[in-house]
């Protein structure tokens, strides 16, 4: 274990980060990932396909799990590798609250399990791999 994540224990509690969903940030997050599929952005779309308003994409969620995590650990973190799953959706007026914990840490890696949640239930589970050493861990006392 490097110097650096000497702090970190395996199953250690990361502090909560909560994030209010409006409409702008659903579509601007969207379009800015280049993801221009309808139900992200048209709600009468959305009504079409089933769902009762437009609802955040995978590529958004994904950037809010790196931002989660490079709060946490600052921006210099590498991201090996994350493994996701999407569950209920994010629609407007949704807070998305993630938490997480330290899974394993190694010499090599350091292995977190993330959740993001709003009222429904899970919207995504994942694990994150960070490459060691982890640049700033005295950070996971609270996200600045």
């Amino acid at each position: 274990m490097s110097a650096l994540t000497a702090g970190l224990v395996v199953g250690q509690a990361l502090p909560e980060l909560a994030l209010p969903l409006d409409r702008t940030t659903i579509v601007a997050t969207a379009i800015a990932s280049q993801d221009f599929e309808d139900v992200h952005h048209d709600p009468g779309k959305a009504n079409d396909r089933g769902t009762p308003d437009i609802f955040m994409s995978i590529n958004s969620t994904n950037g809010f799990l790196d931002r989660y995590v490079t709060d946490l650990f600052g921006p210099a973190t590498r991201i090996r590798k994350v493994a996701l799953r999407l569950g209920v959706p994010n629609f407007p007026g949704d807070t998305m609250t993630f938490s997480g914990s330290v899974a394993e840490v190694t010499d090599a890696a350091v292995t977190l399990k993330v959740a993001g949640h709003n009222a429904r239930g899970a919207h995504v589970t994942a694990t994150v791999t960070l490459d060691q050493p982890v640049p700033n861990p005295q950070n996971v006392g609270g996200i600045q």
